[in-house]
This record gives structure tokens, C-alpha cells and sequence, in this order.
């Protein structure tokens, strides 16, 4: 492996540019694949396990739990190895165990497996915006916006591919369809590591680059906070999306509103790709995500008809704006040594409100018996994220200080 540092933006060269836009595209591409590599696949393990309705929502649900839990874990190995082996390794991780959850015998080491291969992704997460300013310190707008970008499409492909095209290939193997899914995990680990440019980092034997614990202070918690506002109303939608819809009497749009919902993200982060230089910075991108995420859910519980799966790609579409401008956010407000710490704080709160918040709204449809109530807490969120976003003041920041 070369030694390279990365020379200053004005002057790097196109090979630079595209090899880091590359491996930033692939590594997001690596933090959804496999995850999303089990829905298609639920009703197959559904029935060679005997699974129970419950089962199946742990086995689902036990990502996002290790997406909060173990991003803190992440921001500790930053701080000891440094952000890219800390991403090979979860890569390396994700893809290992998510082979091994096609050899498993039962559900509980299917479990064992799932919570490795989540881990492995969890502590991927926080290193990606470290690497976005040590690679393009200059661009990490743009950085951002392409990692995301490949994550999406990490989303997308074993959702769109699995059913229609490789389950038929391989004799309709639910165990063989996650070897398949973690080859390419795997070969992403190998280009990332072979091809990885050696930035300068941060002084590592200084203290304040060994720092991994995050500074719980109202920075992290805004972000925070906003971040969870997003991942609830997403993760909120797609999980009853379908039950609503059966409610109300129209199964029938479940395939499209799901699709609609999911695909909405990606036009919102190709367009992020053009402008996130010029906006992630301001208030108004944030309240408008608000404006339009009460628009779309407000659309999900009460529209007619095929209008839902309108409100859901507005949903999505929101969605996948505000996730890529969130995720800039630590790299341009953080101290070098502090972004693993920012990101992985703002992680863990964001993947906890995606869990708690479904719970919420499952309980407020089961004590009312209402369908439409399922949407009020997802809905409540639109609040706090207008409430955040309207009063924040950004300013990037290269040593301490409190944001406004």
C-alpha cells in the first residue's frame, strides 16, 4: 500500500478526487447492504425457522438497537486505530457475519450473527465523517452527500434486486441470498483498505485525539435531536406503512407506497449533490425538511387513495435530505479531534429515537384502536425538528466554543 497524503483542494489532482469520491461512494454502498438484505428474504426464514410475528420484529429491529449502542464503541476505536482501519474492520465485520447468518442452524445464532454483522456497521458509521475531512477537507459538503448517496444505494439494491432477479438464480436460498449480499461488502472492505489514501490525521499521541467518550453538551444534543427526529419519522413510516394500509382496507398500495417511500430519498440526495456546499449551514433547509416531512405524514394518515403513495415519496424525499445535511454537520462544526465523538453522540441518539419512537406509536394504536393515531408521535416529531432547525445558529468551528 502507497503513503499519500491529500494535497490541498485547489490543487488535487482528478485521480485523488475520484479515487476518494469512489471509495467514500462504495463504503456507503457497505453501510446498508446487508441490512436491507433481510426483508425481501422474511417470509423464507419466516417459514424454515418457524418464526414467530415477534421474532421476526427482533430480527429486524436488532440493527437499528446496535446503530445506537454501538456507535460510541465506534468513536473509541477511532480514537485508538484511527477512522480507517476502524471502517475496514466494521466492513470486514459486516461482511463475515452476514455470510455466516446463511449457515445458521437456528434463530438464536441467526441473532448472534445479526447483532456481529450490525456492530460491524455501527462502528463503521461514526468513522465516515473524520474520513470526509481528512480526505476532502474542503468539500466535505460534497463528501457527505456521496457517501449518503451510496448508502441509499446500499438501501435500493437487495430491495429491488433480491426477489425479481436473484432468488430464482439460487434455487430461492434466503441463506445463500446473504452470502451473495456480503461479497460485495466484502470486496469493498479490500478496495478500501488497498486503496485508501494515507491522509495526515490529527496529532494521535496528543490527548485530545485519544479522546473518545462524547462531550454530552447542547451541540451533541441538537444534533442529536434533529437527527432522531428524521430517523423516527423514516423508520416510523416504513414500519407500519404496511398494517396501516391493511387497516383502511387498501393492501394494494403497500408495494408502491413502501417503494415510493424508499426511492424518494434518492433524488433528494442526488440533488444535495449540486448545492449541499451552499445550504447545510443555514437554518431554512431544515425547516422546510419539517414543513414537508407534516406534509407527507399528514398525506400518509388521512389522503385517499393512491395520494398516499405521494405523501410517502414526500416523506422519503425529506427523509433523504435531511439525513445527508445531518450527516455533514459533525465534520463542519467539530475540532478535528472531536468529530469521531460529535458523529458517534449524534448516531446514537439519532438510531434511538428510530427505536423508541415506533414503540410510541404502536402503543398509541393499540390503547385507541384508531389506524391513524399510529402517526401521531412519528408526526409530533416534525415539531421538534422545526423548533431545532429554526432557532440554530450554525458556525463552523476549529476549537471549542458552544453553537448557538
Amino acid at each position: 500500500m502507497t503513503s499519500t497524503r491529500p494535497p490541498a483542494d485547489r490543487g488535487m489532482s482528478r485521480g485523488y478526487l475520484f479515487r476518494c469520491i469512489a471509495l467514500l461512494w462504495l463504503a456507503g454502498v457497505g453501510l446498508r447492504l446487508t441490512v436491507l438484505a433481510v426483508p425481501p428474504v422474511i417470509p423464507q426464514i419466516h417459514a424454515e425457522l418457524n418464526l414467530s410475528e415477534t421474532e421476526v420484529g427482533i430480527l429486524t429491529g436488532l440493527p437499528q438497537v446496535l446503530f445506537a449502542c454501538a456507535a460510541v464503541a465506534g468513536s473509541l476505536l477511532i480514537a485508538r486505530l484511527g477512522a480507517l482501519r476502524t471502517l475496514v474492520i466494521g466492513l470486514i465485520l459486516d461482511a463475515v457475519a452476514s455470510g455466516l447468518r446463511g449457515a445458521v442452524p437456528a434463530v438464536a445464532p441467526l441473532y448472534a450473527a445479526t447483532v456481529v454483522m450490525a456492530f460491524g456497521i455501527a462502528i463503521m458509521q461514526p468513522a465516515l465523517p473524520p474520513l470526509t475531512r481528512q480526505w476532502l477537507p474542503d468539500r466535505v459538503g460534497f463528501a457527505t452527500a456521496v457517501y449518503s448517496n451510496g448508502l441509499l444505494i446500499g438501501e435500493i439494491l437487495p430491495t429491488a434486486l433480491t426477489i425479481q432477479f436473484l432468488l430464482p438464480l439460487i434455487d430461492e436460498s434466503w441463506r445463500l441470498s446473504f452470502v451473495v449480499w456480503a461479497v460485495p461488502t466484502g470486496l469493498i472492505a479490500l478496495a478500501v483498505a488497498v486503496l485508501a489514501p494515507r491522509s495526515s490525521q490529527p496529532n494521535a499521541s496528543s490527548p485530545a485525539a485519544l479522546r473518545w467518550w462524547p462531550d454530552w453538551n447542547r451541540l451533541v444534543w441538537r444534533l442529536g435531536l434533529m437527527l432522531a427526529s428524521v430517523t423516527s419519522m423514516y423508520f416510523g413510516s416504513n414500519a407500519f406503512i404496511p398494517d396501516y394500509l391493511r387497516y383502511i382496507g387498501r393492501p394494494d398500495l403497500i408495494g408502491a407506497t413502501l417503494t415510493a417511500l424508499n426511492l424518494g430519498q434518492l433524488p433528494a440526495s442526488l440533488l444535495l449533490l449540486t448545492v449541499i456546499g451552499r445550504i447545510e449551514l443555514r437554518p431554512w433547509p431544515y425547516v422546510l425538511a419539517a414543513v414537508l416531512f407534516l406534509i407527507g405524514i399528514l398525506g400518509l394518515a388521512l389522503a385517499p387513495g393512491v395520494w398516499i403513495i405521494a405523501a410517502a415519496g414526500l416523506v422519503g424525499f425529506a427523509a433523504g435530505a435531511t439525513f445527508v445535511l445531518m450527516l455533514a454537520l459533525p465534520p463542519i462544526l467539530s475540532p478535528p479531534d472531536d468529530v469521531h465523538r460529535v458523529s458517534a453522540a449524534m448516531l446514537t441518539l439519532g438510531y434511538t429515537g428510530a427505536v423508541i419512537v415506533p414503540i410510541v406509536s404502536g402503543i398509541a394504536w393499540d390503547l385507541t384502536g384508531v389506524g391513524a393515531m399510529v402517526f401521531l408521535p412519528i408526526g409530533a416529531c416534525t415539531v421538534m425538528l422545526f423548533g431545532l432547525g429554526a432557532t440554530m445558529r450554525f458556525e463552523p468551528r476549529d476549537s471549542g466554543g458552544e453553537i448557538s
